[in-house]
């Protein structure tokens, strides 16, 4: 079936005449400035990768498309140059991988050597006497070269706005909770600064506190001020001009910011708080974890109801899998890194009575479209961008003792989503105290922030460690009257305090560019000692704000000091200098690093000590004997856990990281590290590697990663186990029967989601594929629903979704999506997670094998394995049935029933351009291939 066409965002469009007298007007007033001649290539700054270092960061580096390219674009299929050169290789892995040589690397990587030969300068700019910026014909990435510091950051802030301006103006609104006034009031625009205001709401006073705090530590936070400030230089110069000369993004233009025709308007300058405002986005989107003490607070009372107190727990604590025996970990030679550890007897927990938890209301005093059913839904950003959960991040390293030529091999990169253009941004930098190539946020790009140094690289995947808790606070009224949740103040230490009340005013008007009819509100959080309000209920009966306190909040821009020393060569020389530098930064990441001798690994984060009994899994009372230690509510600091208690290794025969476990005690944040994890997709494919003895180079280790990125976790991990007991008796049925016979042929084919051939658009083992994604939400909620009763089942749903396919568009119980991250279509991302460790280990107990750490009862069949078998059969069935359209029910991009256009990756678009469809692959969005044959 043939694809319909995608709809532009409604957010960037132009009226047809409008869009014809702005093409002319800005066709005949846009100027091209002459390129300056060819500078001699730049330097290979004492480059140790011997040509052994890759990278690939689809769809292209160059972000800047003006009013004329957008509407060329739109009106002819033409594209500014460099703007999709890197997604096809990106895309051409997934077919081009089982027959890759180290030759044909480059079909799929760019070089990532330092420098530029000469003969592939494309361009080269000084904006200032002390820097160059030399671009090259093959992707047209910047490479900065500057003789002083400040010329150096300068440059990079100037290359920046060169090809991020638009999405760097885009996200430090959404960091102020102000997208709609600057965007557009579409529901999208609005959604998007609504989660982001209840995650970290700042006032501006308090944006430049995150900049006081910085600057009062001297040294390298100095330097780092004072390189954020000549970055900032560097990017305002490019917007001013490319303002004077009509080269800067067209979605000024689109947004009503700028008249297409006059010119009039502006483009507001950058500042140093715009640049914490982006810091707070980066670490809400990637390096926080926890705060789903709520969900698992429910969780827990919802099994207590089911099974009686004693029963209930053993249930919850079983489905919870907090240190599960068999998960599988980056760390697996028997290190032990105990943290937010559940205790034997819990001490100070509050758990919310049944049904009394409500969200806290963020929007007040709507207005005009703002309280309108009928505005229209898309934006300049996706809506979910924050509430979307994150994955795909990951890292494949080996040691050199088991590499082909005696040096460690990684294969790694970070999963920031698929967006035209990038968040991230590719560069190089050389300069006095900086020498690095890689990607880094837009805006951010003063520093190389996941890439390569001259003879080491570094990468860094979620971790996503506890840092966040809640606490359930109680409230109070100051003036005696009658306490009910609605109250307005809380107790602290036996003082009713009123709550901070942190409003963000937004209104807009209809431009040209946005249809959504004028409308205003006020976006609202309440802020406690104890955290962020974000919902209201009753524990025991008392009134209470449950609140969320992370402990990176207010200090997302300290992290600016690891990201300095992760540049320098002078800070980084060995394994120890990296785990310094990872130290360094607060989010909650795994660092990975590799050289000619040695790969590490770290994970960094402020790991707060709670106090002795907390259950950091559950909500806590909001009392001083359960507080943090040291806490400090006005500074929100504490005493944070050593960096010898972070998880760590130096020279390990492997590691691997999918978002996964890091080591033993190192507990989970949340639900769902388990016996099957898309861990165990990379973790088999290097053990597999190295069996016998075998030898790992770039190529296989390449492979492994893509192999993992096309299998189907449920069908490589789970199916078997779903086979066994459909097969412990004759299968009597014939379209059962066929259906079983299509899933055993595809699982011996290697369990794959990939292309019959190259373009072909259609999956092998489609037909297979497809039962597959019907039947598992069938079969989740057949085996285990009927023991845990649809109040479990639903608070369980709620902690942990079912399914998270490549599709996005299975259903789940009475229809609708399995939850609201597995209903986001085209994200790439797939099988984090999902209830694949329940049916693993209840399925091989009800076989009769011995499972570590099993569940506290069985589910399917209650335990009887002709009755369990039932359920799977009766499952299968309604599966097979199910035609195409109502598998995959199609959306804005794709018709009804098109399998593979499903689960194709599309590059949402934040800007005026966007980009072609590609299959499916569940990668990383900025990775690097390295191994280097030589150290400093």
């Amino acid at each position: 079936m043939r694809s319909r066409q995608r709809p532009r965002p409604r957010s960037l469009r132009l009226p047809a005449a409008a869009l014809a007298s702005a093409l002319l007007v800005t066709a005949a007033l846009t100027t091209t400035p002459t390129a300056a001649a060819p500078a001699p290539a730049t330097a290979a700054a004492n480059d140790y990768c011997g040509g052994h270092c890759a990278d690939i960061l689809p769809p292209g580096e160059n972000g800047n498309a003006t009013l004329a390219d957008i509407l060329l674009n739109r009106a002819f299929g033409t594209r500014p140059t460099h703007t999709d050169d890197q997604l096809g290789p990106y895309a051409a892995l997934a077919s081009g991988y089982p027959g890759l040589t180290e030759a044909k690397l480059r079909d799929f990587f760019n070089d990532a050597s330092f420098g530029v030969p000469a003969d592939q300068v494309a361009s080269t700019t000084s904006p200032r006497p002390d820097v160059a910026i030399v671009r090259d014909k093959a992707t047209g990435v910047p490479h900065i070269t500057g003789t002083t510091r400040y010329g150096t950051e300068f440059g990079a802030g100037y290359a920046a706005a060169q090809d991020r301006l638009w999405v760097m103006d885009l996200f430090r609104h959404v960091g102020r909770g102000q997208l709609s006034g600057f965007a557009g009031g579409a529901a999208a625009n609005r959604q998007l600064e609504q989660t982001f205001w209840q995650a970290a709401p700042y006032t501006e006073a308090e944006l430049q506190q995150q900049i006081d705090t910085i600057a009062a530590r001297g040294g390298r936070a100095t330097q780092a001020l004072a390189d954020a400030n000549a970055y900032l230089d560097g990017v305002n110069q490019y917007a001013k001009e490319s303002y004077n000369a009509r080269t800067f993004p067209g979605e000024y233009d689109l947004t009503g910011h700028i008249d297409p025709i006059t010119n009039a308007g502006s483009i507001e300058p950058f500042k140093l708080t715009d640049l914490v405002a982006l810091a707070s986005v980066v670490g809400a989107l990637f390096g926080s974890g926890g705060g789903g003490e709520l969900a698992s607070a429910q969780v827990k009372s919802a099994a207590e109801a089911r099974y009686g107190k004693d029963a209930g727990d053993a249930v919850w604590a079983s489905l919870r899998e907090a240190d599960d025996p068999e998960a599988v970990q980056t760390l697996h030679d028997g290190q032990s890194f105990p943290y937010a550890t559940v205790p034997d007897h819990p001490q100070g927990e509050a758990l919310p009575d049944p049904g009394s938890v409500v969200p806290e209301r963020v929007v007040y005093d709507a207005t005009g479209s703002a309280d309108s059913a009928t505005t229209a839904a898309n934006g300049v950003l996706p809506g979910n961008l924050l509430t979307a959960r994150h994955g795909m991040s990951n890292a494949l390293l080996v040691s050199g003792a088991r590499t082909d030529d005696g040096h460690p091999v990684a294969v790694f990169g970070p999963q920031t989503g698929y967006f035209a253009p990038q968040l991230l941004m590719l560069e190089e930098i050389q300069g006095p105290g900086i020498s690095a190539r890689g990607a880094a946020f837009a805006g951010l790009s003063f520093y190389v922030q996941l890439g390569r140094g001259q003879d080491y690289a570094w990468s860094a995947t979620s971790a996503g460690q506890d840092i966040t808790d809640t606490y359930a606070v109680p409230l109070c009224t100051t003036d005696g009257s009658p306490v009910t949740t609605a109250a307005n103040s809380y107790s602290w230490h036996g003082q009713c305090l009123p709550f901070d009340r942190l409003e963000r005013k937004n209104a807009w008007n209809p431009t040209t560019a946005d249809s959504t009819p004028a409308g205003s509100y006020t976006l609202v959080m309440n802020r406690s000692r104890y955290g962020l309000v974000t919902a209201r209920g009753t524990v025991g009966g008392a009134p209470v704000a449950f609140t969320s306190l992370r402990s990176t909040y207010r200090h997302e821009a300290e992290s600016i000091i690891g990201f300095q020393e992760l540049n320098d060569p002078a800070a980084v020389h060995d394994a120890a200098g990296f785990q310094q530098a990872a130290q360094d930064i607060n989010y909650t990441f795994n660092w990975f690093y590799a050289d000619s001798r040695d790969i590490a690994y770290y994970n960094s984060g402020s790991n707060p000590v709670r106090a002795p009994g907390v259950d950091p899994g559950l909500p806590v009372k909001a009392q001083p004997a359960y507080e943090w230690a040291d806490f400090d509510p006005v500074a929100n600091t504490a005493r944070y856990t050593p960096a010898a208690e972070h998880p760590q290794s130096v020279n390990q025969d492997y590691y691997i990281s999918w978002n996964n476990k890091q080591a033993n005690g190192y507990t989970s944040a949340g639900f769902g590290n388990g016996s099957v994890h898309r861990g165990n997709l990379l973790d088999d494919r290097v053990k597999s590697l190295l069996g016998n003895g075998g030898k790992v180079s770039r190529v296989s280790l390449t492979q492994a990663m893509e192999g993992a990125a096309l299998a189907d976790l449920r069908a490589e991990d789970v199916l078997p186990d779903l086979i066994r007991v459909l097969r412990s008796a004759p299968v009597t049925d014939q379209a059962t029967l066929t259906a079983l016979q299509q899933l055993e042929a595809w699982l011996a084919n290697g369990g794959q989601r990939k292309e019959t051939s190259p373009g072909s658009h259609g999956y092998a083992d489609a037909t297979a594929i497809r039962v597959m994604d019907a039947w598992w939400p069938l079969v989740a909620e057949g085996v285990m629903r009927p023991g845990l009763g649809d109040p479990l089942f639903g608070a369980l749903t709620g902690a942990l979704q079912i399914n998270e396919s490549p599709s996005g568009g299975q259903t789940g119980p009475g229809g609708g999506p399995v939850s609201a991250n597995e209903a986001i279509p085209h994200k790439g991302s797939a099988f984090q997670y999902g209830w694949w460790s329940y049916l693993d280990k209840d399925l091989r107990a009800v076989l009769g094998d011995r499972v570590a750490g099993p569940l506290a009862r069985p589910f399917c069949g209650g335990g009887d394995l002709s009755a369990c078998r039932t359920v799977l059969l009766t499952t299968l069935k309604q599966a097979a049935a199910r035609t195409p359209a109502q598998v995959y029910p199609g959306d804005a991009d794709c018709a009804a029933g098109d399998q593979w256009c499903a689960d194709t990756i599309i590059q949402r678009p934040l800007g005026g351009v966007t980009d072609a469809k590609t299959t499916w692959q569940n990668r990383p969005t900025y990775q690097q291939v390295v191994q280097f044959p030589s150290h400093r």
